[in-house]
């Protein structure tokens, strides 16, 4: 039965039933597997929405009247219309003059402009200085602790409420508002510094002219006042601009293309009149300095960067060969002109709405701008836009028609247009605006529309074009770049969150004593005829017992103040601080390239690192290096290239392929290969233009066909490297042509297409030159010269591009290139059917492999048929509606009857370690998502690549254009996971998906059904949907979407996020996660400085995440439960007292004692908690990142947890309080100098001595990692205090004389507090024992193999013990040849886990390995098999997993064999080291126990297992195989059998009954036995880490 059920209405019934087949007919959404087949899914899906858009546009006005009533009645009843147009945008549209006089209804009484427009100055910190203090206290004060303490301090100021010290009771408080502040203002100081070098950024504009659209006198009201920054005034940022880039006096001169007309500034710069002087007159354009390529915000480049020129092919050979246009349009040359008009440089935040600009190659756009004009004589220039949506291919984009002609200043003052714009809004991929002009011939109003085509956007850069003059539409805040940003969020962790509530539940108690002690004391205080009337004589502040009771009530809210701890907070700040310095220390996170560390930029979220369940990810930068590489083809069916890919590494990796070579041995190889190759081309012809280096295609073979001259495929080896030299729309360029007149480099709007033509360069067929009427190429050394006839563009819905041309025979050829599934459809009728499946099955088999495929193919035209076509194709661009379809018929004409050449496999070069990382990461049950401003199937290729998507996926592509079809498809995608894995669950304790334990789904979406999906009404649909898939890919969003997808999952699913990217696109959802992590990178620094950690590549995530993240979530859940508990132990004991003292709110102890308390006798051992504890090694966290799951479930840091520790605290302060007093009651003690111990200084300072050890003594035992500082912190700390006690004695005081004297010599004081100390302290002791001993967590396992078992070994860590005899060792390795492990760092940033890890090795030495045969060598006095296995008999003993059965992750497999490592043993014995398979990778399959003898049973409950010592023989379990936790594969009998380190020695193989490893060694075959020797006992012994039962550590 289907999950959902559709509501289906008449007129949306499809006659196509193709249009619908993405959904069966049991409402499921179809599923695929593989690249391929998801690729072409993909390519269909959009094809069927573009089918339906065109069905939709054309059908029947019955049809169409229906759906339009219904979507009005949709669009009336939810906002939204359900539509496929786009919804309307929001706000006013602008007018934009230009030498235009303004509308007298757009100008206000002094002739300004109404409407304002906003600044070009941005700002993306939190703070300014006016605003600083008062939002950064709004912020601290949203911290109800903070409240409390302000109004603690306010109370003490009155002396009627007996504070002994209000002046130092403020200073907690201001310290901490104080420290926090100082933090908070460096972290924004830094987003301030790159405002300004935003802000402070270079730009040409024109000068001297009257932007009508700015009020003559734009200053405010109160720079007016004081006089500040005239009209007309140069400022000094400006000026020191301009004195900065003076220089020799030369000439701008602009030129379009091969025109004679130029426009030349004669106006000196070092003009006298410094209100006249407009930088940059008299200098040439090619003199203004341009921005850096490579950076965000652009910084000056001191060389000037070198125009276009030099070399056959280059760009001006281009242009020059083309004949100018004459001038139309909107430039008046009738029109008389003043000509003080001037180019000068200014600031971008000196820009405003209606400037004029000047935009040189290499510069970044300063703001959203409208192209004017161009130099390009077809008017067109070339934007990359990585800073914003990542992607680095060059976008082309055109000037406006009607403005082409402007190539000078005089031309801007000649011209007269309005622009009416439409408001400013974040979607990057839409714009829509009409320039309205009188035309200056025939004197008709005309106007043009402006649509995206012809928008420059903020903070992409200008390529490939001389100059641009343009337009400013959008400043600042308005232009789409900022409003895809965001404001810069504060914030908090999540257990700083949930401290509120504590602190609330703790103030609560509070007050529940504050007003207990209140009455009771108002109830004393009205008793008569007590003794109190005697010895307490005027001690009441009034007589009224009511009001005595109010005052006590507020005076045991100071006595109390500690249940609330302000020092926590001061704690938390410090604890992060260590923690954030130890995070940018950390060397397996420095990226050497960039000089770059993992810096922390936001201090106070580190614990959120251990909690993350979705991390949102970028593609291109992040994921990618953004390099193209050709590896592989197929030419007439028959496929060339050598490379591997990430992608068959990661499927040979789980595939558990042993067949594999290990990458460096690839790279040897395919070294060899390639001399090879260019070896053999040499050989055969000469290519100048040939770059080695870059050679990527590596293919002897090739090479060898290419050479055979009786050959037929040499013929079409020739036939499509030409076509790849013919086939696209790529410039070439000669950067240095006087000293290498052969070195080409290739500017392409892609970099698939640079790649293609790159190598068919290397490979001997060089395209060298385009011009107006020729492309230039050579064929094996021989040019030839071909005349372009017309380039029909690719787009994303024609899939395929192609390009007319005549060769040098005459003949009139097409080539195309495109997808598979396009050209396919348009292949000839009678084409070989063996060479189409051929080259199907290469291009399937490139596809799965995770390259990038395109199909290349041919046909020849006739003149008559191109003549015919021609006709129609320019009768199509030159139609005025629907100019795009009819477009496309016209192609349609033409792309038919084509002839396969070949295919093409391109890889999109990931980083380094991402495939590694993301399987990490999977493993910690953290789940991936990539939303990407990327075609979709770039970015599922892609997602194979780096192994997020895999073959054994479910994969759902979501691509619809109307909001209906969108929810039927999400409906569908619903039933699909529903008929596999049941209802969804939200169970918190599920969180963190396990790998493999389950089907795996997919979902890929794009950007027009992500809208629809976003919608109130489907976004809750789709984000159960989504969270039931291992990844969810979201291509073509926008960066808004980007965060609003963040949002969805962070408040929908009330999960912990991490974003991270690198480019200015990625900040907006950046921000929106709890976690932004920016990569430093080529996309410049925006998202870097955005984020809230920043380090070079994406493999560091993992150490950051299940290290730094782990251990700063375990460290500060750990310390709040200590500090809460420290806090009851001491407030409550004063409460006890209470009873005895008529509830008058006494205090207990001496006052100091309440001063130090936090500030330092309990402080420095949590703090210590916080900064230093490891429960696990970072090694082991690695090795193990299923330890992670319990951050991303909530486990350290939980509700019960805080009660049981306020629990404990109410009981220890019972015992240190009540023993003491039992003691004081049974007899006066008398001190050794006759002094008897009975004044309340004596008692309260046993109580507070007792407290104060057993709180330290508390953190100690609640310590996983003891080093020396933990050591003197947590035992100097209680001998501080007594040192404190003798001496503050020493000095005279009204209640402290002589303690020291008095208590410390006697017997009573100490023997008080060791009693004390030892009750308070041993129910946590004894529980903390049976639980790591009965009930352990998989970290408690970890832990005791690190300490007790040899994972150290494992993990390739040198024991304590073998560092102090390095010597021995190092002579014990030269005796048996033992070469050294390798220690290179692995591509997920830590050091590599040495390789006998996974042979089952263990690389410690013992400096006599034949005790080993022999058992004597004792693994650190672990306990045998036999004896844990009688700790606990009893089922209802054994722990109870916190995970189910069946969905525990797996361990961490660690990495590849070592080849070269294995012990040397004596003839006739083998050690327990040498006959250990290499664990290949994770399973599911069951760990099974082995007993020693038969008398030995498994234990009923084991957790935790890693591949431990492996008997020589094999003994059938006598029960069944037990589950355990955490479970390993099996190894392949190829694996068994592969692994030998020595030839000539005898290989165990495992029987067929056995699961998977022992852990615990068996034994020895009988022949191996010792006489005299126990087999048990051996078996044990020659063992390291035997046994995952109960057991202590």
């Amino acid at each position: 039965m289907s999950f959902f059920r559709r509501r289906t209405f008449p007129e949306d019934i499809d006659t196509d039933d193709e249009l619908n087949d993405a959904v069966d007919p049991e409402l499921r959404l179809r599923t695929v597997r593989t690249a391929a087949s998801t690729i072409a899914e993909s390519i269909r899906t959009e094809q069927r929405v573009e089918r339906r858009k065109t069905m939709r546009k054309k059908g029947s006005l019955f049809f169409r009247k229906g759906t339009e009533k219904r979507r009005a009645g949709t669009t009336d009843s939810t906002g939204a219309g359900a539509g496929s147009g786009a919804a309307p945008i929001p706000g006013i549209r602008r007018n934009i003059y230009v030498n235009y006089t303004l509308p007298l209804d757009e100008v206000d009484h002094n002739g300004d402009p109404v409407v304002r427009y906003v600044r070009n100055k941005v700002r993306t910190s939190k703070y300014t200085i006016v605003t600083f203090v008062p939002k950064n206290l709004y912020e601290q004060f949203r911290r109800a602790a903070n409240l409390y303490f302000l109004a603690l301090v306010i109370v003490q100021v009155f002396p009627i409420f007996g504070a002994p010290s209000p002046q130092t009771s403020a200073l907690p408080l201001l310290f901490i508002l104080g420290v926090t502040a100082i933090k908070d203002a460096i972290e924004d100081y830094r987003r301030a510094i790159l405002d300004e070098e935003v802000n402070n950024s270079a730009v040409t504009k024109l000068g001297n002219w009257r932007n009508v659209n700015q009020p003559k006198d734009p200053r405010s009201w109160f720079e007016r006042l004081l006089g500040l920054n005239p009209p007309g005034k140069v400022t000094r940022g400006v000026r020191k601009l301009r004195e900065r880039e003076a220089g020799e006096g030369m000439e701008i001169v602009l030129s379009k293309g091969g025109e004679e007309r130029s426009s030349v500034s004669t106006l000196p710069v070092n003009d006298s009149n410094s209100d006249m002087s407009f930088y940059g007159a008299g200098r040439k354009l090619d003199d203004i300095q341009s921005v850096d390529s490579h950076s965000y915000p652009p910084t000056e480049i001191k060389p000037p960067v070198p125009s276009w020129g030099g070399g056959s092919g280059s760009l001006n050979a281009y242009q020059q060969s083309i004949h100018g246009r004459s001038s139309i349009g909107v430039v008046d040359y009738s029109k008389r002109v003043s000509g003080l008009a001037r180019w000068e440089r200014t600031l971008w935040k000196k820009l405003e709405v209606g400037d004029i600009v000047l935009l040189r190659e290499n510069e970044q756009v300063p703001a959203d701008i409208i192209v004017l004009s161009t130099s390009d004589p077809d008017d067109m220039c070339y934007l990359e836009t990585k800073n914003l949506d990542g992607e680095t291919n060059l976008k082309p984009r055109k000037s406006v028609k009607a403005t082409s002609s402007i190539t000078s200043e005089e031309d801007v003052e000649r011209v007269s247009f309005v622009l009416d714009s439409e408001p400013p809004h974040a979607n990057l991929y839409v714009y829509n605006g009409i320039l309205r002009y009188k035309d200056a011939v025939s004197g008709q109003d005309k106007q043009e529309s402006v649509t995206i085509n012809e928008l420059l956007l903020r903070g992409c850069t200008l390529r490939n074009t001389t100059w641009v003059i343009g337009l400013v539409v959008f400043t600042g805040a308005d232009s789409k770049i900022m409003m895809n940003g965001g404001e810069t969020p504060s914030k908090r962790s999540k257990i700083e969150i949930e401290t509120n509530f504590n602190v609330v539940v703790n103030f609560v108690m509070l007050i529940l004593m504050c007003v207990v002690s209140g009455i009771l004391s108002g109830y004393m205080d009205a008793k008569s005829n007590t003794s109190a009337k005697e010895y307490e004589q005027g001690a009441d502040p009034t007589s009224s017992f009511v009001l005595n009771g109010i005052i006590t009530f507020v005076s045991c809210l100071i006595a109390f103040q500690n249940i609330v701890p302000v020092s926590l907070y001061i704690s938390i700040e410090i604890v992060k601080t260590i923690q954030a310095f130890f995070i940018s220390q950390d060397v397996d996170m420095y990226y050497q390239p960039f000089d770059a560390a993992c810096a922390p930029k936001t201090w106070n979220i580190s614990d959120d690192l251990g909690q993350i369940e979705y991390i949102f990810s970028d593609k291109t930068g992040t994921l990618t290096q953004n390099v193209m590489e050709f590896q592989k083809c197929s030419v007439n069916g028959i496929a060339y290239g050598e490379g591997v890919t990430e992608a068959q590494r990661g499927a040979a990796k789980r595939e558990g392929r042993t067949d594999a070579l290990d990458p460096e041995e690839q790279e040897v190889q395919l070294h060899m290969l390639k001399q090879r190759m260019l070896d053999k081309m040499a050989q055969t012809f000469k290519n100048r233009y040939a770059q080695p280096d870059h050679l990527t295609l590596i293919s002897p073979k090739l090479a060898d066909d290419l050479a055979d001259r009786n050959s037929a495929q040499r013929q079409h080896l020739i036939d499509f490297f030409r076509a790849l030299a013919i086939c696209h729309s790529v410039l070439s360029d000669r950067p240095d042509a006087d000293r290498q007149p052969y070195h080409l480099e290739y500017k392409a709007e892609s970099p698939d297409e640079a790649a293609l033509v790159a190598a068919a360069r290397d490979v001997g067929f060089p395209f060298v030159q385009r011009a107006k009427d020729s492309v230039n190429i050579e064929v094996m050394g021989q040019p030839e010269r071909y005349i372009p006839l017309q380039l029909l563009e690719f787009n994303s819905t024609r899939k395929r591009m192609s390009v007319i041309v005549r060769n040098p025979q005459g003949q009139i050829i097409l080539y195309c290139k495109g997808a598979d599934s396009v050209i396919y459809e348009r292949l000839a009728a009678d084409h070989d059917p063996e060479l189409k499946a051929a080259t199907a099955r290469d291009m399937e088999a490139f596809a799965n492999g995770g390259l990038r495929t395109l199909c290349i193919a041919y046909r020849y035209l006739t003149e008559q048929e191109y003549m015919d076509w021609v006709h129609k194709y320019e009768a199509a661009t030159n139609s005025i509606n629907d100019r795009d379809e009819e477009i496309d018929k016209a192609n349609e004409l033409v792309e038919h009857s084509l002839q396969i050449l070949g295919a093409t496999a391109l890889e999109d070069k990931l980083q380094e370690g991402v495939p590694e990382a993301i399987e990490t990461l999977h493993k910690a049950g953290i789940k991936l998502w990539i939303l990407t401003g990327d075609k979709v199937q770039t970015a599922i290729e892609i997602g194979f690549s780096c192994n997020l998507l895999k073959s054994d996926m479910e994969i759902m592509i979501l691509s619809a254009d109307s909001h209906e079809a969108a929810r039927l498809q999400i409906e569908g995608g619903l039933n699909k996971i529903a008929s596999i894995l049941g209802p969804p669950s939200m169970n918190q304790k599920q969180r963190g998906f396990i790998p493999g334990a389950q089907a795996a789904f997919a979902v890929v979406i794009d950007g027009d059904t992500l809208r629809h999906a976003l919608n109130p009404d489907l976004k809750q649909l789709f984000l159960t949907l989504s969270t039931q898939c291992e990844t969810v890919v979201c291509c073509r969003v926008s960066p808004a979407q980007k965060a609003m997808v963040v949002n969805l999952v962070k408040v929908g699913r009330n999960a912990m996020t991490l974003s991270i990217g690198d480019g200015a696109n990625d900040v907006a959802m950046i921000q929106e996660a709890n976690i932004g992590c920016g990569l430093l990178g080529h996309e410049g620094s925006q998202a870097a400085m955005s984020a809230d950690y920043a380090f070079g590549q994406f493999r560091f995530l993992t150490k950051l995440l299940l290290v730094h993240g782990r251990w700063s979530y375990q460290r500060v859940a750990d310390m709040h439960a200590n500090f809460f508990y420290k806090n009851v132990i001491w407030t409550f004991a004063m409460f006890w007292f209470m009873i005895f003292n008529s509830f008058d709110a006494t205090y207990l102890y001496q006052y100091t004692f309440i001063l130090l308390y936090n500030l330092v006798f309990t402080s420095l051992p949590v703090i210590a908690l916080g900064a230093f504890d490891q429960d696990i090694n970072a090694k082991a966290a690695l090795a193990f990142p299923q330890l992670y799951i319990r951050g991303i479930r909530g486990l350290e840091y939980t509700r019960l947890k805080f009660w049981l520790y306020m629990l404990d605290g109410l009981y220890q302060s019972a015992v240190v309080f009540f023993i003491p007093y039992l003691v004081w009651t049974l007899d006066i003690a008398v001190s050794w100098n006759g002094k008897t111990i009975e004044s309340l200084a004596d008692f309260g300072t046993t109580v507070s001595v007792a407290a104060i050890i057993a709180a330290n003594t508390y953190v100690g035992i609640n310590t996983h990692y003891w080093t020396v500082i933990t050591w003197v912190i947590v035992v100097g700390s209680s001998v501080v205090m007594l040192v404190w006690i003798a001496i503050y004695s020493a000095f005279d005081s009204i209640d402290f004389n002589d303690e020291v004297v008095i208590l410390f010599g006697e017997v009573t004081f100490w023997a008080s507090v060791l009693l004390s100390v030892v009750i308070a302290l041993g129910p946590r002791f004894v529980v903390k024992f049976f639980t790591s001993t009965y009930r352990p967590l998989d970290k408690d396992i970890v832990r005791e193999m690190w300490v007790l078992g040899d994972l150290k070994d494992r993990l390739g860590i040198k024991h304590r013990r073998e560092r102090k005899k390095e010597s021995e060792i190092s002579q014990h390795e030269e005796d048996y040849s033992t070469p050294p492990i390798p220690r290179t760092p692995i591509t997920d940033g830590s050091p590599r886990p040495s390789a006998p890890l996974i042979a089952g090795e263990s690389p410690r030495h013992s400096p006599r390995p034949d005790r080993l045969e022999e058992g004597a060598y004792d693994h650190r006095g672990s306990p045998t098999p036999s004896v844990r296995a009688k700790i606990s008999t009893s089922p209802s003993l054994q722990r109870l997993s916190y995970y189910s059965v069946s969905g525990i992750p797996a361990p961490s497999p660690l990495p590849e064999p070592n080849r070269y490592h294995a012990y040397t043993r004596d003839s006739g014995t083998t050690t327990a080291y040498q006959t250990e398979p290499p664990m290949s990778a994770v399973s599911h399959n069951s760990v099974t126990y082995t007993p020693s003898s038969p008398t030995h049973s498994a234990p009923p409950s084991a957790t935790l297992q890693v591949p431990g010592a492996r008997s020589p023989r094999s003994i059938t379990p006598a029960t069944p195989a037990e589950q355990y936790e955490m479970r390993v594969r099996t190894p392949t009998d190829q694996q068994w059998t592969g692994y030998s380190p020595h030839p000539q020695e005898p290989v165990h193989t495992p029987m067929a009954t056995e699961d998977s490893y022992a852990t615990a060694y068996d034994g020895y075959d009988a022949g191996e036995l010792t006489p005299g020797h126990h087999q048990q006992e051996e078996s044990w012994r020659s063992s390291t880490y035997s046994y995952s039962g109960p057991h202590a550590i």
